[in-house]
């Protein structure tokens, strides 16, 4: 895996104010930046973090091994051939159970806090409904994460010393690649649970699930020529089903101001073991079909593709 740069070293973004503000964080986004001709393409990795900070294991009446649970383990890895390709890749690095950085910065549970203030200044969502919000309330197999209630100030120190710099250095990757292209393509990654039927259960089982707000968040084209990359190399691809896209696709998705966002979700059971979260025999195998497809993302012409 590529070693991650700071962001500052790419662009002009103080990436260590969240940090600095809650020191036991330390790094908490790093933007692997292009190293050949800078594509329009840029990749996160908002879920595959593994920095369990002290206050939140302590806090918690699961151990890691459960947290680690909601985890997109290792996509990070997979991807990881991208800066290569000229292709920016923004990695969140704490766990997306302390933080979820594909969620609006207000999908807050008024239940998971002692002081809640009233009103309530957060944003009510499906989401937040399924204890899934900015900050989770369960880990991913459903068990309840904490002994007991938070502070509102908790979830505030969360968000400022996670979110807000990865937002600051995603929105910075952006800009950056809008002064060289007319175009942007924003794709945001992630694995899922194995065992997903894209249409019903005599679906196939689908290995990539691809999102894209059902047509909102970019161009068709896009989402074809990606659906293309990888049924090429022998994946059963689906759209939408049950991954639409999240806050990244919602949020960034603009196909009218030249930003396409696309979420994808590749099957776990392609490249680790769920069981022992580990990677298996086929993650190498895994990585490089992967970097195939990256490199087509790459290649696409898409001013040409979407203009």
């Amino acid at each position: 895996m590529l070693k991650p740069v700071p962001l500052n070293a790419a662009a002009n973004v103080d990436v260590q104010s969240g940090a600095d503000a809650f020191p036991s964080l330390g790094d908490v986004v790093r933007v692997h930046p292009p190293l050949s001709a800078r594509s329009a393409v840029i990749f996160t990795s908002p879920h595959a973090g593994q920095v369990y900070p002290p206050d939140l294991v302590d806090a918690s009446s699961v151990g890691v091994e459960v947290l680690r649970r909601s985890e997109d383990a290792y996509v990070t890895e997979l991807i990881a051939t991208a800066p290569l390709f000229g292709i920016a890749l923004v990695e969140a690095l704490v766990a997306r159970a302390y933080v979820d950085v594909n969620r609006d910065a207000a999908e807050l549970d008024p239940q998971m806090f002692e002081d809640a203030p009233a009103p309530f200044p957060a944003l009510a969502s499906a989401r937040v409904n399924a204890g899934l919000g900015a900050i989770a309330r369960v880990a991913g197999d459903g068990v309840e994460i904490y002994k007991k209630k938070l502070t509102w100030a908790d979830a505030q120190r969360r968000i400022e010393a996670v979110h807000t710099p990865y937002h600051v250095a995603l929105r910075e990757c952006i800009a950056l690649a809008k002064t060289h292209h007319a175009q942007i393509v924003l794709v945001d990654w992630h694995s899922m649970p194995s065992g997903w039927r894209g249409r019903g259960p005599s679906a196939p089982l689908a290995d990539v699930v691809l999102g894209d707000r059902f047509g909102i968040s970019c161009h068709p084209g896009v989402t074809r020529l990606i659906e293309q990359a990888f049924a090429a190399r022998g994946f059963a691809v689906t759209r939408n089903m049950p991954y639409a896209g999240g806050y990244t696709t919602h949020h960034y998705g603009r196909p009218e101001m030249g930003v396409h966002a696309i979420q994808i979700e590749i099957n776990r059971n392609l490249y680790m073991d769920e069981g022992t979260l580990s990677r298996s025999r086929a993650f190498a195998t895994a990585k490089a079909v992967v970097g195939e497809v990256i490199e087509k993302i790459a290649a696409a012409d898409w001013a040409a593709r979407i203009g």
